[in-house]
């Protein structure tokens, strides 16, 4: 074939097929190596020249800070399931400032043998989980329930050196079987290190309780305290404080109806929501 009928044959071809000519020639000029047709299926998910803008405005923005991030919060899980093999050490005598007190006690149980430590520690774990999760830094007083103790006023200790925002102490309490429901316990200046933590602490205690019987429906105390409230100057645990401190006593486990509530798992888990919810309100 001649040289002017090639040139023809090649127009005729690139008349019929003028994109794939077009997109062959751009790249010759251009100096590329093989161009990859864009199929329309990653047209599809391609985003376009706009939200690839606003993305790129937007990648060095810091997501939003957890809730409780920076915040300093101690778990005091009443007793220890070691504690009753032990009494030579519990039984020891330490000071309170307001008077002598035994190191630790083995607290109280439901009527079928469920333990207040045992009730305690898992309440305390459960909380820890939710708290992390809203980026606090969390102590426990205690690693296990199975040793013993430590002493009031270790437990007092251990939140002031880690200068917590909040410590609370999960109890349980023992008292007569007609007696139900649940109370927060709030320290009284007694011209010691508690003293300027008092006030810290009531509004502490203020927003646990209306946490606590918004999320279990748990009712007041109906045998000590008012509106759930009790104070006391006999507790190391809180006369020892230097950081806002109160106790918890969510529950009669003598009380058939509490203690029922108290062994339920999913109503621990409720109550470590609700204390959870009660420690982001106080810490703002």
């Amino acid at each position: 074939m001649t040289s002017r009928a090639l040139a023809v044959t090649f127009l005729a071809l690139c008349g019929l097929g003028a994109s794939a000519c077009g997109a062959a020639a751009s790249t010759s000029a251009a100096g590329a190596t093989d161009a990859v047709p864009q199929t329309a299926e990653m047209r599809s998910v391609a985003p376009p020249a706009a939200s690839t803008s606003a993305r790129a405005a937007t990648a060095g923005t810091p997501s939003p800070a957890k809730p409780l991030a920076g915040k300093v919060i101690v778990i005091d899980p009443g007793h220890n399931g070691g504690n009753y093999r032990h009494p030579e050490v519990i039984n020891k005598k330490v000071n309170v400032l307001t008077e002598w007190k035994p190191c630790d006690t083995t607290g109280t149980s439901t009527n079928d043998g469920y333990s207040e430590a045992a009730f305690t520690w898992d309440v305390a774990n459960r909380m820890v989980k939710l708290l992390r999760a809203k980026g606090a830094t969390v102590k426990l007083t205690r690693g296990s329930d199975t040793s013993v103790g430590p002493c009031i006023t270790q437990r007092a200790a251990i939140g002031n050196r880690a200068h917590a925002n909040a410590a609370v102490s999960i109890h349980a309490d023992g008292a007569p079987a007609s007696g139900r429901g649940f109370h927060i316990i709030m320290p009284k200046k007694i011209n010691g290190p508690v003293d300027p933590v008092v006030g810290p602490s009531r509004k502490l205690g203020l927003a646990l309780r209306d946490a606590y019987k918004s999320g279990t429906g748990m009712p007041y105390s109906t045998y000590l305290g008012k509106d759930a409230l009790d104070y006391r100057s006999d507790l190391g645990g809180l006369n020892l404080s230097t950081v806002p401190k109160v106790f918890i006593e969510t529950g009669n486990m003598r009380n058939p109806t509490d203690a029922a509530k108290l062994k339920d798992p999913s109503f621990r888990q409720r109550i470590a929501v609700s204390l959870t919810e009660g420690l982001q309100k106080y810490l703002g």
